[in-house]
């Protein structure tokens, strides 16, 4: 600790910043379908996922090691450059958090790592073997297998429950109960997960000063600040990106929602227990859209989807150019740290300002105003429409018809008996 000098020390708050932003901008993974579906009250889902991710940070340094020792060369690296890789990752998660998109964290930190490295000493910094490895293919194989599982898992809960004609309501209720374990489990993996990315993040700035030797585990004050940082965050609530992912997407049931939960977290812990740096969101998003799709007369609203996939193929290259940026600053010297330091501080401040002429909070989060922040466009579709148009409704006395009744996750049809309905609109074309 007597080798810690006032840039290291620098770098630690920031990475500690970072890990925060990471709390807050993935609590949709955990209880995003949980709140959605009323399973839970808000603040009680994020304060049981901010409890659950500082119990998951002690559980394993697996993928810290890979970070720390994996993704760039430590040789010759120095510590400014891990200063402008976390840079990169804090803007772009503010700025998709502003957006409502539910981008991947660890892809952010990534990026602006392998930027910063990059124009710090070269290509031959990066370990490209590790990248495609442990990076680039979980990050195409998660939410394909998160989404096939909870699809596979969600057809197969209705088609259980459809025939099943007694105790239906408490088999809703079982639903809900299960819906909120799996969500504990999800939020158990993310501080599994994600808090060992701030780990490792901290641990090579302390190999890259000396501090430590390198292939070091990360030292206990950093696993118990990391899970702290990152269970405050989570606590905070990233209520933009909950509105995304529990409505944006599709409408869960608790069917479904216990299926998306499920199958997400089965991945998540599997990923961290090979030391997969994989995406907590991208496992998540897959598998909401998954159990979206897995239910009969479920969509998902591609127009939100779409700029999703957008920001997911973004966020390497993006928050690596920033991360490039800000370490050709840093080699400027201490002018350029300070610099770097201003430009994080101001650009974040611009992102909180914007972010309250439209707040999303506890209290809207749920709502079902179109006009409020990260709702989509065309919040049926065109599409969604014409195909809930036509869907049977589900049979009279399956979980499902007792789930949307005690739900009211669905609008009622007027009956044709109803001499005061008005007459159903027409599809859109």
């Amino acid at each position: 600790m007597e080798h810690i000098t006032l840039l290291l020390a620098i770098v630690v708050v920031t990475a500690l910043v970072f890990d925060f932003t990471n709390g807050f901008h993935d609590t949709a993974n955990a209880m995003a379908t949980t709140i959605s579906t009323g399973a839970l009250k808000p603040k009680t889902a994020v304060a049981m996922s901010a409890v659950l991710n500082l119990v998951g940070a002690f559980l394993s340094v697996e993928v810290a090691k890979t970070i720390s020792g994996g993704i760039i060369n430590e040789e010759g690296i120095r510590t400014e450059v891990i200063f402008a890789a976390l840079v990169g990752a804090i803007l772009w998660n503010l700025l998709t958090w502003l957006l409502g998109l539910p981008s991947s964290s660890s892809h952010a930190l990534f990026g602006g790592l392998i930027g910063a490295a990059v124009m710090s000493a070269g290509w031959d910094a990066v370990n490209g073997p590790t990248i495609v490895t442990k990076v680039l293919i979980p990050a195409v194989a998660a939410p394909i297998v998160a989404g096939l599982a909870a699809m596979v898992a969600t057809r197969l809960t209705y088609r259980l429950g459809a025939k099943s004609n007694t105790g239906t309501k408490a088999t809703a209720k079982g639903y809900r109960a299960g819906q909120i374990a799996s969500a504990g489990l999800v939020s158990l993996a993310h501080g599994t997960n994600d808090a060992q990315k701030t780990m490792g993040i901290i641990t090579l700035a302390l190999v890259t000063s000396g501090v430590l030797a390198p292939g070091s585990n990360p030292p206990m004050w950093v696993i118990v600040s990391a899970g702290v940082a990152i269970a405050l965050g989570t606590y905070l609530g990233g209520w933009r990106i909950i509105r995304t992912m529990g409505k944006g997407l599709t409408d869960l049931q608790p069917q479904q929602g216990f299926a998306a939960q499920t199958s997400a977290a089965t991945v998540i812990l599997a990923s961290s227990h090979l030391g997969f740096s994989l995406s907590t969101t991208q496992s998540c998003s897959g598998a909401v859209m998954g159990a979206g799709l897995g239910r009969k007369g479920g969509v998902v609203r591609w127009s939100t989807a779409t700029r999703m996939f957008v920001a997911w193929g973004l966020t390497l290259p993006a928050a690596g150019l920033v991360g490039a940026a800000a370490e050709f600053l840093t080699k400027q010297g201490t002018w350029g740290i300070a610099a770097v330091a201003v430009l994080l501080v101001a650009g974040s401040a611009v992102i909180w300002s914007l972010s309250r002429r439209k707040p999303v909070d506890h209290n809207n989060v749920t709502a079902d105003d179109l006009d409020a922040p990260a709702a989509p466009a065309e919040p049926a579709g065109v599409v969604t429409t014409a195909i809930a148009a036509v869907t049977p409704p589900p049979p009279a006395g399956s979980v499902a018809a007792v789930a949307d009744e005690d739900l009211k996750t669905t609008i009622p049809t007027p009956g044709p008996t109803d001499p005061a309905a008005p007459p159903a609109p027409a599809a859109a074309v």
